[in-house]
């Protein structure tokens, strides 16, 4: 068979058997998998070409089981605006989507203990403002004036067999804030250098700021609070496991949370 040949062979997925078509291969370390499978993959996945079909089959196992966790969600909080951070406080989990129908999108729930860090990452990019002469040339202002574009980055480290870190973007498009200079300033022409620049005075950047933020806040409090709640839970066991002796009756050794001898409740 040619290289022609070669090019348009159509292939099987190894994952599902079906038919792969034009185009719709996905590569995997060991086989192939076809395009609707791949939708399939946690959408925070992104090392699907070094994996095994084995590996993806049990992802996928993985992905199944998530569904029945989608179904029990019950949000309870909402964070950002496009997209979401969704909490159920009552069963300490969240999960991250920008989807309306969660059945069909079966974005993956994950418990707040899971988290591992959160940081609010802001991006600034500084582009120059000329301005035209006479001759048609361009030129810098004097002071340089410039307008300043912003991204708000969430990233979200996670402890998940299959990735470990979200990362998605507050805002949609750029927060764009222009230097303030001398001539500006109550509305006249002032010498000296240019004023500090101050991305506090737009209105849109306070906002995603602040958006970050509480994003970032919510998810370490609710993660200190399920560690903590877990520290607390294994302290106590490991202290129920601990013989104790009865203050009411002297009864040595006992086990359980009522003395065996005189039925007393076991000092706190």
């Amino acid at each position: 068979m040619g290289l022609f040949g070669k090019l348009f062979d159509k292939k099987q997925c190894d994952i599902c058997g079906g038919e792969i078509g034009l185009l719709g291969n996905r590569k995997l370390e060991d086989g192939n998998m076809c395009k609707n499978c791949t939708k399939l993959l946690s959408p925070w996945f992104s090392d699907r070409r070094h994996c095994t079909v084995a590996q993806i089959k049990e992802q996928l196992d993985y992905r199944e089981a998530n569904k029945a966790k989608v179904a029990a969600f019950r949000t309870t909080r909402t964070l950002g605006e496009r997209m979401k951070v969704l909490l159920d406080e009552d069963a300490g989990v969240f999960m991250v989507t920008e989807e309306q129908n969660l059945t069909a999108a079966n974005p993956d729930v994950m418990a707040f203990s899971d988290v591992t860090g959160c940081k609010l990452d802001i991006q600034e990019r500084r582009d120059e403002i000329m301005r035209d002469t006479p001759d048609g040339k361009q030129v810098s202002y004097n002071p340089p004036r410039y307008t300043y574009a912003y991204d708000f980055t969430i990233i979200i480290n996670v402890r998940n067999p299959y990735f470990n870190e979200i990362s998605f973007k507050l805002n949609l498009f750029s927060v764009e804030v222009e230097s303030q200079t001398p001539a500006a300033v109550g509305g006249r022409f002032m010498n000296g250098p240019a004023i500090a620049h101050d991305p506090e005075r737009s209105v849109e950047y306070r906002k995603y700021r602040e958006m970050g933020e509480e994003i970032r806040d919510t998810l370490l409090q609710v993660r200190k609070e399920a560690r903590d709640h877990a520290t607390a839970s294994a302290a106590q066991s490991a202290r129920m496991d601990t013989p104790w002796n009865c203050p009411a009756c002297n009864g040595r050794n006992n086990s359980g949370s009522f003395c065996e001898f005189c039925g007393s409740p076991r000092p706190h």
